[in-house]
């Protein structure tokens, strides 16, 4: 499992506005110049985190984005699993794989599902406010 620049990018977003959450409405080009992220890739993050009800905006003069909840409430594993669609680390186990005709004979599947367990407990385990008021050089335990 690799996770791709769209679900970094989305989780340095959430952490911005967790750093920056005053309750108005943050222009995004303050967050793209603070993160070195381009507007128009943002552009593209947006939608899905908009969509999904994880942060809203507002167009024209003062307008911006803002956190929709604490940033307490937001799991990284949710924001992962949003921009990524899954963790899984081998097709088949996504959400979407077909059943496959060699589970019962696989010596591996096991570690596997261990594995993708663990991923998404570990992600599950750590929040946004956890990442925006921790000290870049420190690492989560489960």
């Amino acid at each position: 499992m690799m996770v791709s620049t769209k679900g970094r990018y989305a989780l340095r977003v959430m952490i911005d506005l967790a750093e920056h959450n005053t309750g108005k409405y943050i222009p995004m080009k303050d967050v793209a110049a603070r993160q070195e992220i381009s507007l128009k890739y943002l552009e593209r993050i947006l939608p899905v985190l908009t969509k999904n009800k994880l942060i809203e905006g507002v167009h024209g003069k003062g307008g911006g984005y803002r956190l929709t909840h604490d940033p307490s409430d937001y799991r990284v594993g949710d924001i992962l699993r949003l921009t990524e669609g899954d963790l899984a680390p081998v097709s088949c186990l996504s959400e979407d794989a077909e059943p496959c005709m060699k589970a019962s004979q696989c010596k591996t599947l096991k570690m596997w599902k261990d594995f993708y367990d663990l991923t998404n407990r570990y992600f599950d385990s750590i929040t946004v406010a956890d990442l925006a008021e921790s000290d870049p050089v420190d690492y989560y335990v489960i």
